[in-house]
Parts: structure tokens; sequence; C-alpha cells
């Protein structure tokens, strides 16, 4: 300080300032738990500053003041990026991200070393210099999202989309070596009994064990996912047919051979099995799962227990080639935007005036007709197409929402789709990305998806509530709903199956039946709309039973371009 005083006045104030400058911003690294580091190439000496102690101590050590002894810390990968930097003739500065896996007393964390590297007035690399900052947290969120993208989260096997890639490759490589490959699906069998009898936490731990003891009666090159709620996919690399039947017997075998132990108690289960041998029978992976599906259905039209496999049928190949069909105009469709809404009203039980507006699927074909959902849906939904429409579905609501304040929308998720936590998150991420128009709309949720991961979707239902979205039930009393499973969904309202409303005038029964779900539902609050509304007659029946809202041709058609509709 005193030789800064003895310099002239505007010299002192000016190196004061400066002094004070860098002061300033070591704190401010420090606080922001950063690592400056600076890297002269001439002495290979490492100077550190700021808050070393986020780092491990073999990076900041004294030896590894070194840049040498400090890359001989890392992986090979690693240091090959660093000697690329150091060996650099550019004349210009090169920025620089490089992640670093370090060990620790704590466990393993990440570094990212961000940074540039100087050259010198020859072009060698005079140092390098930037910050370190630790990035375990994200690395784990990073490997978290690839987990939930490849992996089933309840069993940890590969999901749908993973095992129909590995298949991909399967196929090919059995092509190109002119060998063989199995796929096998197999089906846990009444599992939707199990939910009834014990709860669904216990039919979770049926398909856990289930998953657990086919993939131990597995060789190591084979591989297995899961398909469906309870489904297995199984591909086996270089096999006969005969070795396809040994399999499925040996899987079959280990299901059955003993009880599954639940918190709710020993449950008996059998699986039945579909296969498809390959390439013979199939040249893709999409036809090949389906065709395994095909003889899954044969194998449980026998009873339990079942096996069957694929084998040539004119009948089935040209119902299968009318779904590929559908499922290539679904893909078109996507990709040229003919997906479009029909908006049908929703009204009040009393004013008659519409509330909201469902979506309505719709798909504008090349010719220029309209095919229904009933078209292209099931085709989706089999071929794992639907969670491409239900996203484009979301985006669709959410846009027209945005080009019309005044108008409320509700937009369905279909059941497949329910059963994909990955898909849920996404969901709710792009919500949150457009949360003004929150509060305008609802997601339907049909009953028996909803209940069948009943908690990824009551996490779901939640996060959808908390951002302002409201919740329905769709065809209510189709399924498998307990006043427990009700109550702990915290859904907003509920839609009565329209099967039960149809006849409802001339149906006592069904008069009884849709007056305990109407008494239900208000036991919990929910406010209760009826589908399917025909007639006058009708709607005062239920308006006398105190449902809320109708939604039925009565009181209006699906429409393409409603009049309240811009955009």
């Amino acid at each position: 300080m005193e030789q800064l005083l003895q310099k002239k006045p505007g010299e002192s104030l000016a190196s004061l300032r400066a002094v004070e400058g860098a002061e300033r911003l070591q704190l401010s690294v420090t606080g922001a738990g950063l690592v400056a580091f600076n890297w002269t190439v001439a002495d290979d000496r490492i100077a550190w500053d700021g808050a070393t102690e986020i780092l491990p101590p073999q990076i900041v050590q004294r030896n590894h003041s070194q840049g040498q002894a400090l890359l001989a810390t890392m992986n090979s990968q690693v240091r090959q990026r660093f000697a690329a930097l150091l060996e650099n003739r550019a004349r210009d500065t090169v920025p620089f991200e490089i992640d670093v896996e370090s060990p620790s007393p704590m466990g393993t964390i990440w570094l990212m070393f961000l940074g540039s590297r100087i050259p010198n007035s020859d072009g060698a690399t005079e140092r390098l210099t930037g910050i370190v900052r630790e990035v375990t947290e994200r690395k784990h969120q990073l490997h978290r999202l690839t987990y939930l993208a490849t992996r089933d989260e309840l069993t940890g096997h590969l999901n749908r989309n993973s095992l129909r890639a590995e298949l991909a490759e399967a196929i090919a490589t059995a092509q190109s070596q002119e060998r063989h490959c199995g796929f096998l699906v197999a089906s846990i069998d009444r599992l939707a009994i199990i939910n009834d009898s014990y709860g669904f936490d216990a039919s979770d731990e049926v398909i856990l064990a289930v998953g657990e003891r086919l993939s131990r009666s597995l060789r190591t090159t084979d591989v297995i996912g899961r398909t469906a709620g309870n489904k297995f996919g199984v591909i086996l690399k270089n096999c006969t047919e005969s070795d396809i039947a040994m399999v499925a017997d040996r899987l079959r075998a280990i299901v059955r051979g003993e009880v599954v132990d639940t918190r709710a108690g020993r449950v008996s289960v059998t699986s039945s099995v579909g296969a498809v041998w390959l390439p013979g029978s199939a040249s893709s992976s999409q036809e090949a799962m389906l065709r395994a599906e095909e003889a899954l259905e044969r194998a449980r039209s026998r009873g339990r227990d079942g096996y069957a496999i694929y084998h040539h049928s004119e009948l089935r190949e040209g119902a299968r080639l009318r779904l590929m069909s559908v499922a290539d105009e679904v893909v078109s469709a996507l990709n040229d935007d003919r997906l479009i809404f029909a908006y049908q009203p929703i009204v009040d039980a009393v004013t008659h005036q519409p509330v909201e507006y469902e979506c309505l699927l719709r798909m504008v074909m090349p010719d220029g007709s309209i095919a229904p959902a009933g078209y292209f849906i099931p085709a989706a939904e089999q071929l794992g197409l639907v969670r491409l429409v239900d996203r484009r579905a979301l985006e669709m609501a959410v846009a027209t929402l945005h080009a019309n304040p005044g108008v409320n929308l509700s937009v369905n998720v279909s059941g497949t789709t329910a059963q994909d936590s990955a898909f849920l998150q996404s969901f709710v991420e792009y919500v949150k990305q457009n949360s003004v128009i929150a509060d305008r709309l609802v997601v339907e949720l049909t009953e028996t998806a909803a209940l069948h991961h009943f908690e990824e979707n009551a996490c779901f239902v939640s996060r959808l509530r908390e951002m302002g979205c409201r919740v329905a039930i769709d065809d209510f009393g189709a399924g498998y709903t307990s006043f427990r499973n009700l109550q702990m969904l915290r859904v907003d309202k509920v839609k009565i199956d329209g099967s039960y409303v149809a006849a409802l005038t001339s149906s006592p029964e069904n008069q009884i039946f849709v007056r305990t779900l109407v008494e239900l539902a208000k036991n919990f609050n929910l406010k209760i709309t009826a589908e399917w509304v025909g007639s006058e007659e009708e709607a005062d029946l239920l308006q006398g039973f105190g449902v809320d809202t109708f939604q039925g041709f009565y009181f209006g058609e699906p429409l393409l371009n409603p009049e309240w509709k811009k955009g």
C-alpha cells in the first residue's frame, strides 16, 4: 500500500482500483463455488485460485501444481483432449470445455474445466486458463434422464423403444452373417385379477419378480426388456427354431415354478409366450414385435401358460399389412402436420352453455377426407407411435389456448402413454413452459390407465394441479376404481362412461349404477361430466342425479372450426 501511495496521485488511484477490482473478482469466484486456474506450459505450473475446497485433494495437492502430474490422475480420453490443446499450433485463442471424472472420499465427483487456450506469437500454446466448476449433480440428472429414456423404471430392463432398437440390430446382424435369431413376448397371465385381489403394489412386485426370473434364465448374450405393463420382450441371438421353443418352455416353467411373495400375500403366477423366428418371418423390428404379439394372442386364446410361434397366415398377413399401412399414415400425418382437432362442447347442466371443449383427434387424409381417432390410434398404440401423437396433441392444444384466451380445453393422454414415466415428465415440463394457459387446460386420463401405474400417475396428477391444470378421469365406471384410489389420485372431475348413459332412460340398472357413481364422486367433491348425452330426457335424469356438465351430440357435435376458434 505504501508503494502505491509513493506513486503519483493518478497512478496510485488507478493501481488501488485495480487491486480492489481483483479482490472483488476473487470474492465473486469464491462465492460462486468456482476455482480459477492458470496453466503455464513453459514451466508446466498450475496456479489455483478461488474455492479450492470443492476440488478433491489429488487435484490441488502440491505435487499436482504441475500439469503433467495432474493429467496422470485422469483417464486416457481426457488426457488426449488436453494433449490436443497443448499441441495446437493455431494463432487464435481456442475455447474448451472438458468434463473430468475424479474420485473423492465422498464418492466420484465430476468437474468441468472451462477456459481458453492462449497461444504465443508463434502459435504454440502459452497457457491454458479458465475456471473449474463441480457438475456432479448435473451429471447425475443427465444420467437419470438417459436412464429414463432407455430403461423401464420399475424393472430396470430396457424399455420398448430401446428393446426395439436392439432387435433391429440383432436382425441386421443375423442377415449379414446368414444366421437366425428369435424374439419372444412373455405376458403375465391375468394381471388384472391380481390387481383386484391384492392391489396395485402387489402387482408391481409380481412384475418385478417375473422380470428378475426371466432375466436370470437367459444367456448373457440375450436381451430382455419390458414392452408393456404385463409384458416382457426377449431377444435370442444365434438360435434355431427349436431353441426358441425350448427357451419359451424354460421361461414359462421358471415363472410358474414358485409363488411370488408380496407384502399383500403369496401370489401364484403363470405366463404365456408368443415368439417369432428371424429374419425369415419378419424383416424389421417393428414387424417382428407385431408378429410376436400375434403369436402371443394365439397362445393366450388357449388359456393360461400357453405358447405359440408365428406362422404365416394370409388372413393375419392382411390384418398386419393394414396395421402397418395405418402406422405409415400416422408417421406421414405427423410429418405433414395433418393431425387436427375436432372440438366438442361440454355444457353446464343448468344453463346448457359451453364451459370447455374436448379436443378430439382427427387425421386429414391425403385426399382431403377426415379420419376419426378410432381409425389410427389403435395402430399407433400397438406400434409404439402413440407417444408422438400424444405429444403433438398437447402442443396443438397449448397453441389453441394461446390463440383463444377465453376458451378452456381438455386433451387426452392415451393409456399406453400414461405408463411411460419419461413421457409424463416431459408432458409436465411442456405445460410448465406454458404455465400462462395451465388454468384453462384439462388433462384426461382413462380410469384403467391411471390405476394401472398408480404411483406415477398420482405424481403426474399432483404436479399438473400444482401448476393450475385440472385433471379428469375419463370413462369413469369402466375400470376398477375404489374409494381409496379415487381419493389418492386427487383429480378434479370424472367423466361417466358413455356406455352407461346411452341407454339410460330405458335401463333401470344403468340408472342405479350412474346414480351410485355420481354419489361416489360427490363424496369426494368431484365435478361430474356425463358423456354421450343424446336427448333432453337423458339430460333431465342426469341433472336430477347431480351431474354438473353434459357432453354429447344433443348439445353439440365435434366441429373442426367452431365459431370461437382463431389461429
